[in-house]
């Protein structure tokens, strides 16, 4: 047949009777309902078959051969074959009837294949490399986990179309397979066949026989293997084309998917708090996983479960379910088993705290007779059943209601899994239906007969399975819709799989539970719910049902539809089902209740009759009688030289343990810094959410959960990081009540102060606050229903309240910061933080790489859950299994009171009992556990091996208040009765008060920490570090309060194991995450050091190697053998131990070792074993239970860090030993003191720094956290992230290992809902990207990993940028040229004016050298007055240097500032175009031509005018032709207006230019120009689309700044004509135009004027300060200058901090002006900027405008500041070569070269290369002139810069032209650069030139070049050589220059 399974049912002669009914019904032409019998029966064997052979290679052989009935070790039979018919084809690759089936021939071919088949590919032994295509019926291929596969097959010849094979070996044959084993469709049947995007058939994945899933997870999984519920974790073989999603993918749920409330009304959140609970260890019901194929599909890590005790491989070996696997015989079947546990969590959890509880003891549903609940039920039956209401109706209930307890759970399960999810929808919405109420059901049943004993049920796991289910169901059609063969019609989902009828469901439930030792029980009903709910009560009362755990109950009678329900009756199962269905506050009512009435009694009763010598408090008085004598002397004499001796003289101190300073680890900042980014890419974003630019400081709030501890703690981090300085809000040192001024506690207080907060954001706007929210998944009540049930917890609600407020909401200068470990509750669909203002704490590794140093190791839960892993030393999570077992046997005896009384009772019994036994009291060993004697031997022992008496502190969990208060007091009894009160403390620690230490103990405390205070108590947990204390933490839920690093026990035993959320659980898990110190050897820290107790060395193997003797270091006593067991659960009757605490003394081991490896750390014990030793006593080593094995004295060294040690060490560590040796075996403390001189102590505390806490968890808890889902994940992460929040749909996929923090939180934003208590609940509609808060960020990272330390850290950087954005780089540098021995003939001596006198003015001499520091390595310019002598000048900068090293200086931006793009604030708004008014499209583009003589054309602008600014233009009618640009008078005198146009040419510099001048101008109405470049308008347009753009013609998109301003001034001129005849025609005259244009540089940032405070008029002592103004002020003054209209240049000083009284005494200068430029067009007509420069172009303006007799004015008490900015201007022309696969530098030596030379041609303008040449290389050219400043070169009509060790001297040629006197000198050299015909010969004869002097002429052409030397007669004066000549090195397209040189004869 092809297929083996492994029954599972009792009775062969039944199973084979089913086994023929089933292959019958196969057989049969008319289909049967599908799934029962194949899931029932056929899924096991493959899986038990893959579990069994974990170690074993997928060999099909060996499958073959145990399939056939043989023993591996048999050999196999030869298969015999039947001889093919006569005359039929036998070729490879052919069917019988000759046609070709290989793949590779009819890929492309198109193949009839039937309804319900699929293509695979078949691999023939004697064709390799070829695939046979074979038509398969699909119901007999696997699904894709490996299952389902029915037995037998069918399938078609796609060859010669035959039809109906039903025996694979038929087929086979007919295909010519030709075999030598039997035919096996497993074996034969490798691949599904798909369609590629071309239509042609390919090869597509592994078909999925046996699950080798389960073996791959094994062994090393190889690529077929896969994995075994792929439509879960989508990674198995139809993962390509089942399009099923993966756990990451987007998977939307349809809002109707959301689970609905019951039918009776009430609210949703009522009907669905979430699933129910646990799922235990394996036992006996674990091998009943075969009953089901789906459960055991979504619960994989049943192979932790199978993998020890699965059946026998062979069928029919007499294996039956009830008989141990003989891998199991090492554990006994109950209790000991190790099995991982692998149920998923329960989320059944209680409501939010609104609409009444989730457990409901009235009827959901009720119709019919009501059924009376019998009296006396809980007594009978020891817990209350729970009946989990399901389909139909539910009848109502009567009688004695307390004793039962009904849910709706399983009811909203159902009905959540009948909605169908979106992503599903896109195979046909009518094809696909939701899975059937009997399926429904039945499956119930299959996972209910699968849970072993000690499990619960899930309600996750069964959502889970009815998905898979749902999914499988429909996978046909699936398939079929993928591969795309032509498009097929669906067909209708009847015919493709018949539903389970009403008629049969209560059969197969009956059968399906018939095998499970009545752990399920099936009650059928004929008419109503009713009569099976009161058999169900009649069975119970009578004890029929006392070994079922779940009775169903089903009607089937009606036509219509089903009624079920399921009642819980087992005990154990009852028990947590019903107390998991409590909210927090009933929970702790319920405690309450029965701590007040006195139902404990009993239970004290029970107690005191267990001790055979008495009640416990008899023993105690008895030995506190005793002990006022010797023992409490003794005792006292042995503490007292350690934790009693800090009261004597002498302070001893402990060398191996030292506080650490508070300091940033390098994970907290780079946290700091992404949350900066993220503040920064809100600002940055166009939303206008947050201007950063404008606020001038920080200041903040920290909320926190009204916890006094976690508030204190948070005072004294806030106190230590120094923020409050930092920030400015201190001055000097901070007090303690300032710094509570920025911590908040959440309570009914907190509102006031909150209001106050709000007050001041709004009186502050240039304040940037930040409200932190720590612990920010506390508290999540929605305001609105808390006001609605004011009775629950008063706290709750204030989050909403307060933080939500509309106030903050809409506060633009609040940024809220929420802050938390568990952030699930915050990552909803309807949570309003954007997933992009999320920062999860980054990852300490990524591919091995440690990314951030640090010198801890971070411990939390992944590292705890890894310590449990077999191969790894001690677990640092455990349970206790005796604490279990008393627990349980309790529960039976007391089924009235609640669980957690129980436990409370039972741990204070054990800790009082450890702590008599260790006082001296050994019979009370017997009354504690292992676990517990552990601790408190610990506890007691760790202050005696420290000289200052450092101690352990041991956690003690109890979260219920009024239980914590009675193991308070009962352990304070306890420890007052055997006189241990100055031994160790005892702590309670509840989260509305301070903690109380006794006086002896904060003594030592504040020694420890060198605390002079009197008045000083402690007041947070971190600073108990080191005392030997048991603090008892309650309250619900942890607060955030950190713990000591000297915490070395954390004992979970009493969290509420039955209430299992997400977000509960880790966050418990949460107190014990820990730095350890990682100094040491690595691998060390977390596995051992010299002292450990014997159940420590627990582990697991029976391996006599490991039977290690050890007493180095043990001098107690002689040790005995002990066996090395499973360290999980340590049951004490089993494991025959005592303790697992036995105090080896640290004797010998530390003095012995000065100079050993680790200074402060002792050597570690050789045992390879746990991190759980904390010092013990020298003396306390415990006794083995008697039977273990006689005492032997042997000493043997045991392999480990003992050769570090120096040798004497080691003998003084053995002689050490052998004086402690005692023969007392009495456990008190004296039986063995020091031996002085020989030891030195260890301290336990500097232990404790280097390895993380134990912890001790419920064993549901320690089940739940240890099992892995299919996604590799622990199952806890499974669970319902939060209780305040509920999944969107069932159909979800399972959450993967493999998630970041972000993709876990995209899972949770798509499949959570917040519940109608959750403040989010309606705040948004679902998928609106508009609600989330703009301002909202999230920080989320591992619990006491460092956040609080991260974002106070954050708030010091935030203050530092904003600080920094405020503040500008501005060039600070002196003018140069400045010499004081050389005083001009010439001052403007009317020192006060305020206006240059015109008369005065034009007397004054022009100064021909450049000043502004920027041309520092330009050429010098000589005029009349000596020149600078050359050593005078500087070495000079490299170029790459220029912009590099110029000097700057911080500057605070003024409030006149001028801005880039960045700043946004609410005057700008309108001002940039942002406005709503103003939107970014509304702006037209208008032509502007005028024509200009030179350019030989006309030439075409571009204006892009917005609609505000229109109103500057004059247009020929409204939208019409633009004419010209308004021009106001020289008469107007307006304070709010500029009359002057400011141009501002730009390139590269969109973001960063400094085009906002609206702070610049204060408010003034101003008309401001862009000028940019054709191909750069799009991007200046996007972000300046409010201001005017002159776009420069295409032709000048590589040009340089000339001919930006050539054409500015241009325009300016021409629209002057313009303005003039326009306004001409209103009478107004010509020259009462306003003439004057701004040229401004796009790095202007701010303005400042000098004010001098003469002493005189003449005198020339003077004081002056300079201040910040406006633009506006500046400019209104220089347009208010009388006589302006005659300067043609006015300018002023470029800021220096370095200016002295000279450069401000003169207040004008007729000199180069830069930068800032007042241009008169009228008078400059005829003097053009050189529209082809791109360096030194305003100098060369300045030299021809002073020629033509034009007057330049400095306003020298003017400055302006310029920004440094690294990006655009002309550093964007990067000169590079043409050849585009050169990637060479281009040095500038290679700009010129030799005409139609080979040289490398360059891709730049060649007026670039030609200025950049001769910038460094004209010493070429001008060799006579370097250096030789009395000889400078001549140069004509033009400034060239020559660089800065050559001089020129300027002359024009225009007649008229005032020019230096240049008949002293005598030129080195002259340049004549494109001259005109105003150049003549005469004009150069007049120069007289050294000899040798050299000559350049360069020119447009070679022609012109030769015609100019002619036409200047050249040759008369000077040689010219042809070699001489040269080229800018461009492409004769590119229009080189040419020049010539030659030399003066």
């Amino acid at each position: 047949m092809g297929n083996s399974y492994a029954g599972q049912l009792k009775a062969t002669r039944f199973e084979e009777v089913l086994h023929n009914s089933i292959e019958a019904s196969l057989r049969s032409n008319s289909l049967v309902p599908r799934p029962v019998f194949s899931q029932l029966y056929l899924e096991a064997e493959q899986q038990l078959a893959a579990l069994e052979g974990s170690s074993r290679v997928d060999n099909e052989e060996e499958e073959d051969e145990a399939e056939g009935g043989l023993e591996p070790s048999c050999p196999p039979n030869p298969y015999q074959m039947h001889p093919p018919p006569e005359g039929c084809c036998t070729m490879d690759g052919f069917c019988q009837a000759g046609k070709d089936l290989r793949l590779v021939s009819i890929s492309t071919e198109p193949i009839d294949v039937p309804a319900g088949f699929l293509l695979v590919g078949a691999k023939a032994p004697g064709l390799p490399d070829h695939l046979l295509v074979c038509a398969v019926d699909q119901r007999f291929l696997p699904d894709d986990s490996g299952h389902n596969a029915l037995l037998g097959f069918s399938g078609n010849c796609v060859g010669c179309g035959k039809k109906g094979f039903c025996y694979f070996t038929e087929f086979s044959n007919h295909i010519n397979l030709k075999l030598t084993t039997q035919p096996k469709k497993q074996k034969h049947l490798k691949y599904y066949l798909v369609r590629n995007a071309q239509g042609a058939l390919t090869k597509g994945p592994l078909i999925c026989w046996k699950g080798s899933e389960f073996r791959g997870r094994q062994t090393t999984a190889g690529p077929g293997s896969s994995s075994l519920f792929p439509l879960l974790d989508s990674s198995g073989p139809l993962a390509a084309f089942s399009g099923e999603p993966a756990p990451g993918t987007n998977l939307s749920v349809p809002p109707g998917a959301q689970p609905a409330g019951p039918a009776s009304g009430h609210p949703p959140v009522t009907a669905a708090p979430g699933p129910a609970v646990f799922n235990g260890q394996d036992s006996p019901k674990h091998q009943q996983l075969a009953k089901s194929k789906l459960p055991a599909g979504t619960r994989p890590s049943a192979l932790g479960v199978l993998s020890n005790s699965g059946p026998p491989k062979k069928r029919h070996k007499g294996w039956s379910p009830e008989s141990p696997s003989a891998t199991d015989g090492g554990y006994p079947q109950g209790g000991g088993n190790r099995a991982k546990y692998e149920g998923a969590g329960m989320s059944c959890l209680p409501q939010a705290g609104w609409a009444g509880p989730a457990a409901v003891t009235f009827p959901v549903v009720a119709s019919g007779e009501p059924v009376s609940v019998p009296d006396n039920l809980l007594k009978i039956c020891k817990a209350k059943p729970v009946i989990f209401k399901g389909h139909g109706n539910f009848p109502y209930l009567c009688g004695n209601l307390n004793d039962v307890v009904v849910s709706p759970l399983l009811h909203t399960c159902y009905q959540s899994s009948q909605s169908l999810a979106r992503a599903h929808e896109q195979y046909g919405a009518t094809a696909l239906q939701p899975i059937s109420e009997e399926t429904q059901l039945l499956l119930t049943v299959y996972y209910l007969v699968q849970l072993a004993a000690d499990q619960v049920p899930l309600m996750e796991d069964l959502e889970q399975i009815f998905l898979r289910s749902w999914r499988e169901s429909h996978l046909t059609e699936i398939r079929q819709y993928q591969q795309a063969v032509p498009p097929q019609p669906f067909p209708p989902a009847p015919s493709a799989v018949a539903p389970v009828t009403s008629a049969q469901l209560p059969w197969l439930a009956g059968l399906a539970a018939s095998s499970c030792n009545d752990s399920v029980h099936v009650i059928e009903c004929a008419y109503s719910l009713a009569e099976g709910l009161s058999e169900m009560f009649r069975l119970l009362v009578e004890g029929k049902l006392a070994k079922t755990n779940y009775v169903v109950i089903i009607c089937a009678c009606r036509n219509a539809a089903i009624d079920s329900c399921i009642a819980v009756t087992g005990k154990y199962q009852a028990r947590i089902l019903s107390e998991s269905l409590l909210s927090p506050a009933e929970y702790q009512k319920e405690v309450s209740y029965e701590l007040v009435t006195g139902k404990v009694d009993s239970l004290g009763a029970f107690f005191s009759t267990l001790c055979p010598e008495g009640d416990i408090d008899m023993l105690l008085d008895r030995f506190h009688q005793e002990s006022q004598g010797h023992i409490s002397s003794s005792l006292a004499a042995a503490s007292g030289t350690k934790s009693a001796s800090p009261d004597v003289g002498g302070v001893p101190a402990c060398t191996s343990y030292s506080p650490e300073p508070p300091r940033v680890r390098p994970f907290q900042l780079a946290v700091a810094q992404k949350l900066l980014s993220h503040v920064c890419s809100i600002a940055d974003s166009s939303t206008q959410n947050l201007d950063l630019g404008s606020f001038e400081k920080v200041d903040f709030l920290i909320c926190i959960p009204p916890s006094e501890v976690t508030y204190q703690q948070t005072l004294l981090h806030v106190w230590h990081s120094g923020v409050l300085l930092e920030l400015g809000l201190e001055k000097e040192r901070v007090s303690k009540q300032r710094v509570e001024q920025h911590v908040l506690k959440l309570d009914a207080e907190a509102q006031t102060r909150f209001k106050s907060f709000l007050q001041s954001a709004f009186q502050n706007p240039h304040t940037l606050f930040v409200l932190v929210h720590d612990h920010a998944h506390w508290d999540l009540v929605s305001s609105a229903v808390h006001n609605l049930y004011p009775q629950s917890d008063p706290s709750a609600g204030w989050v909403d309240r307060l933080l939500n407020c509309r106030e903050v909401k809409e506060a633009p200068n609040i940024v809220t910061l929420h802050v938390t470990s568990f952030p699930y509750a915050l990552q909803t669909q309807h949570t309003l933080i954007s997933p992009y203002n999320e920062i999860h704490w980054p990852a300490s590794h990524s591919d091995g790489a440690d990314l951030y140093p640090e010198s801890k190791k971070y411990f939390g839960l992944s590292e705890f859950i890894e310590s449990t892993l077999s191969g790894h030393s001690l677990p640092l999570l455990r349970y206790d299994s005796s604490f279990e077992a008393m627990v349980t046997a309790l529960g039976k005896r007391f089924p009235r009171l609640h669980s957690a009384v129980i436990r409370t009772f039972v741990l204070v019994q054990h800790y009082a009992a450890a702590m008599m036994a260790v006082s001296g009291l050994s019979h009370m060993k017997s009354y504690t556990s292992v676990e517990t004697l552990e601790i408190t031997q610990n506890l007691l022992n760790a202050p005696k091996q420290c000289p200052c008496g450092h101690g352990l502190m041991v956690l003690l969990r109890v979260p219920c208040p009024p239980l914590a208060a009675l193991a308070y007091e009962r352990l304070a009894h306890v420890r007052a009765r055997l006189a241990l009160e100055r031994h160790f403390e005892i702590i309670l620690g509840s989260p509305g008060s301070g903690l109380t230490v006794g006086k002896h103990f904060v003594k030592q405390l504040k020694m420890w920490q060198k605390i002079e205070d009197a008045e000083w108590r402690p007041q947070t947990y971190l600073e108990l570090e080191g005392l030997p204390c048991i603090l008892i933490f309650s309250g619900m839920d942890p607060h955030g309060e950190s713990l000591p690093r000297s915490l070395r026990y954390c004992d979970l035993r009493l969290i509420n194991s039955s209430c299992l959320v997400r977000t509960a659980l880790e966050q418990e898990l949460g107190l014990a995450a820990y730095f350890v110190s990682s100094e040491g050897p690595p691998e060390k820290g977390p596995r051992s050091e010299g002292v450990e107790s014997d159940a420590e060395k627990l582990s697991s193997t029976d391996n006599e190697e490991e039977e290690q003797l050890v007493t180095e270091g043990c001098p107690s006593e002689k040790r005995s053998p002990v066996k090395r067991g499973r360290s999980r659960s340590h049951d004490s009757a089993s494991s025959g131990l005592s303790s697992k605490a036995s105090g080896s003394a640290r004797g010998g081991e530390t003095s012995a070792q000065p100079g050993g490896p680790w200074k402060g750390e002792q050597t570690r014990s050789p045992q390879p074993c746990g991190p759980s030793e904390e010092g013990r006593g020298p003396g306390d080593k415990q006794r083995l239970r008697g039977g273990q094995g006689s005492l032997s004295g042997v000493s043997r060294h045991s392999p480990g860090p003992a050769p570090q040690q120096p040798d004497s060490g080691l003998k003084t560590s053995q002689r050490g030993v052998q004086v402690q040796v005692a023969s007392s075996s009495q456990l008190s403390s004296s039986s063995a003191t020091p031996a002085t001189g020989t030891q030195a102590p260890r301290c336990s505390l500097a232990k404790a720094c280097r390895q993380p806490p134990v912890v001790f968890l419920p064993k549901l808890v320690y089940d739940m956290v240890t099992a892995t889902d299919s996604g590799g994940l622990p199952k806890a992460a499974s669970l319902l992230p939060s209780p305040s929040v509920m999944w969107a749909s069932s159909f979800r996929p399972l959450l993967s290992k493999t998630m970041t923090s972000t993709e876990q939180s995209l899972y949770y934003r798509q499949w959570t809902v917040p519940r109608p208590s959750h403040m989010d609940y309606g705040g948004r509609a679902e998928g609106r990207v508009d609600g989330f808060h703009p301002r909202r960020l999230l920080l989320s990272g591992p619990p006491q990993i460092g956040k609080t330390g991260a974002y106070l850290q954050f708030l010091g950087i935030l203050s530092r940028m904003l600080v920094r954005l405020t503040e500008v780089d501005v060039y600070d540098e002196e003018e140069i040229n400045i010499h004081p021995q050389e005083e001009p003939e010439w001052h403007y001596l009317q020192l006060s004016d305020p206006w240059p006198d015109l008369e005065l003015f034009k007397k004054l001499p022009f100064d021909y050298i450049v000043h502004d520091p920027k041309y520092e390595d330009a050429s010098l310019i000589c005029s009349h007055h000596p020149s600078v002598k050359s050593e005078d000048r500087g070495a000079p900068r490299r170029p790459e240097d220029l912009y590099v090293r110029r000097h700057t200086a911080r500057m605070r931006l003024s409030k006149y500032a001028a801005y880039n793009t960045y700043h946004h604030c609410e005057q700008c708004h309108q001002y940039m175009g942002f406005h709503p008014r103003h939107q970014l499209y509304e702006s037209t583009l208008h032509a502007f031509a005028f024509s200009y003589s030179m350019l030989g054309e006309e030439v075409q602008l571009h204006f892009i005018i917005p609609k505000s600014k229109e109103h500057h233009f004059v247009f020929s009618q409204p939208g019409g032709q633009l004419e010209s640009m308004r021009l106001p008078l020289v008469s107007d005198q307006s304070h709010e207006h500029i009359k002057s146009p400011t141009f501002t040419p730009t390139t590269g510099r969109h973001e960063h230019g400094l085009f906002n001048l609206y702070h610049a101008m204060d408010g003034a109405s101003h008309l401001h120009v862009l000028v940019v470049k054709e191909y750069e308008m799009p991007v200046y347009k996007k972000y300046w689309p409010n201001h005017i753009m002159l776009v420069l013609p295409s032709a000048f998109n590589s040009a340089g700044v000339g001919a930006a301003h050539f054409l500015i001034k241009e325009l300016s001129y021409h629209n002057l004509e313009l303005e003039r005849t326009r306004q001409e025609e209103l009478g107004i005259r010509p020259q009462d135009i306003w003439p004057f244009i701004v040229i401004s540089d796009d790095s202007c940032v701010m303005w400042n004027v000098v004010d001098v405070d003469g002493g005189g008029e003449r005198s020339r002592e003077f004081s002056w300060s300079e201040r910040n103004v406006s633009l506006k002020y500046i400019m209104q003054h220089i347009e208010a200058a009388p006589d302006i209209t005659h300067y043609a240049l006015i300018g002023m000083r470029k800021w220096s901090s370095k200016a002295g009284s000279r450069e401000v005494r003169e207040p004008f200068s007729r000199c180069h002006v830069h930068d800032f430029v007042v241009l008169n067009v009228d008078l400059t007509q005829n003097v053009q900027y050189n529209q082809n420069r791109f360096l030194c172009d305003d100098v060369d303006f300045n030299l021809r405008a002073h020629s033509a007799g034009l007057l330049l004015c400095r306003f020298n008490r003017f400055s302006v500041m310029k920004k440094q900015i690294a990006v655009g201007g002309h550093r964007a022309f990067h000169i590079t070569a043409k050849a585009p696969d050169s990637s060479a530098a281009v040095m500038p030596a290679q700009y010129v070269c030799a005409p139609d030379s080979k040289h490398a041609l360059l891709a730049a303008p060649a007026q670039l290369l030609l200025e950049k040449f001769l910038q460094h290389h004209s010493r070429r050219f001008f060799p006579l002139s370097l250096q030789n400043h009395g000889h400078p070169v001549l140069s004509v009509d033009c400034y060239l810069n020559l660089g800065p060790q050559i001089s020129v001297c300027y002359v024009s040629s225009r007649p008229h032209s005032l020019n230096v006197s240049c008949s002293d000198f005598r030129f080195s050299g002259l340049l004549l650069y494109l001259c005109d015909s105003f150049v003549g010969a005469s004009f150069l004869k007049k120069f007289h030139f050294l000899k040798g002097a050299t000559l350049c002429v360069i020119c447009q052409d070679r022609n012109s070049l030769r015609q100019t030397v002619v036409r200047l007669e050249l040759e008369d004066q000077w040689q010219f050589r042809l070699r001489d000549e040269f080229q800018t090195a461009n492409a004769k397209e590119d229009r080189p220059l040419f020049f010539l040189t030659g030399r003066h004869i």
